[in-house]
């Protein structure tokens, strides 16, 4: 592919995603990786020296390059909204990594600056993408299922200061925010927007220990429980926590309909297993829609969806629109869990999308 037809794109934050992104990114054809920057100067030279890239002195000195189509914010929760504000103000396309925002008027702000600056804003979880997803969409599309009326689905992710250097960010917003979006996103892909919630939480483990032995409290919500109602008439009970492991057997998403069910082994990976059953019947293996050109999860597979969406002027599919009604639906549940009583989430302004995902393409 010739440099005209690629398109640039730069990563800001260099935390622990980073480097998958950082891989993915310099490997397809069509991207060009023009460079990287972290508030750390250190740890963006070093993923920079890792991909054959450039550190960028500033973030402002990133937003100048010319070169730079899409910028990637991969910076701490809190930092999202800022960052992508000021990308989208410089006229930049954004990939955010999730959530968008940590409210729903710092989200809807961050929509209409896209509009205004007439740039794309995108957001993960892409997990809808995934080969594994991509199979599940096909299978309810066919009609293995009848009609969907219930969906389980387990984020329990374990306790984040076993393994991450830097567990309080996640604390902060919990686990809702953190894992329990990728099965929402799912499931909002497929059914659409949310009608309602009803949720119940609480700290089960407040006192934690970081790597070095030295102590932090938990104060959000360390376990979430949530029914969710979906558009299509489908509802959802969902779990996210920081307290149960990874390894418990609550784990995946299900999807049971009048005719039969399918299970998902894993929300995040594109290489998960999928099983189906009739009603009553023995469970067996669903052949993927194609096989899984990627191990585990393809970071970089959403922003080179994007790249292609905005040369080829078409709608891309991890909007930012979606994204924004994610943000209100998380921010529904905390409040239904501190309030002890349903409560509808902000009209997300579109419904199901009648152009799959699977149709299209990935």
């Amino acid at each position: 592919m010739t440099a005209a037809r690629r398109t640039g794109v730069a990563l800001v934050g260099c935390g622990n995603i980073a480097g998958p992104y950082a891989a993915d990114l310099a490997g397809y054809p069509d991207i060009e990786l023009c460079g990287v920057w972290d508030r750390h100067p250190e740890r963006a030279e070093a993923l920079a020296a890792a991909h054959g890239t450039h550190a960028y002195r500033s973030y402002a000195h990133l937003l100048e390059d010319y070169r730079v189509a899409i910028v990637v914010n991969l910076t701490g929760h809190a930092a999202h909204h800022e960052m992508t504000a000021r990308a989208l103000r410089a006229g930049r396309h954004v990939h955010s990594e999730k959530p968008l925002a940590l409210t729903s008027a710092e989200a809807r702000h961050l929509v209409e600056l896209a509009e205004t600056h007439r740039v794309r804003l995108s957001c993960a979880p892409a997990n809808f993408l995934g080969d594994a997803a991509l199979t599940v969409e096909r299978q309810i599309l066919d009609g293995r299922l009848g009609t969907v009326r219930m969906i389980y689905a387990e984020a329990n992710w374990g306790r984040i200061e076993s393994w991450h250097p830097s567990p309080e960010g996640f604390y902060r917003v919990g686990p809702l925010w953190d894992v329990g979006v990728y099965p929402l996103t799912l499931a909002v892909a497929l059914f659409g927007p949310v009608r309602r919630v009803t949720a119940q939480g609480a700290v089960l483990h407040p006192d934690r220990f970081r790597a070095d032995g030295s102590a932090f409290r938990v104060e959000a919500h360390d376990w979430i429980t949530a029914v969710v109602d979906l558009d299509s008439g489908a509802r959802m009970r969902l779990t996210a926590s920081f307290y149960t492991p990874q390894h418990s057997r609550q784990r995946g998403m299900e999807f049971h309909g009048d005719a039969g069910s399918l299970y998902l082994s894993d929300w995040q990976r594109f290489d998960a297993d999928v099983e189906h059953a009739e009603a009553d019947g023995p469970v067996r293996a669903v052949p993927p829609l194609r096989e899984p050109v990627f191990p585990g999860i393809e970071w970089g597979r959403a922003v080179r969806l994007l790249a292609q969406d905005i040369r080829e002027d078409r709608p891309h599919r991890t909007s930012g629109e979606r994204a924004a009604h994610l943000v209100a639906v998380l921010e529904a549940i905390d409040e239904s869990c501190r309030l002890r009583q349903p409560v509808e989430p902000e009209p997300a302004g579109w419904s199901t999308p009648a152009e799959t995902v699977s149709a299209r393409g990935v």
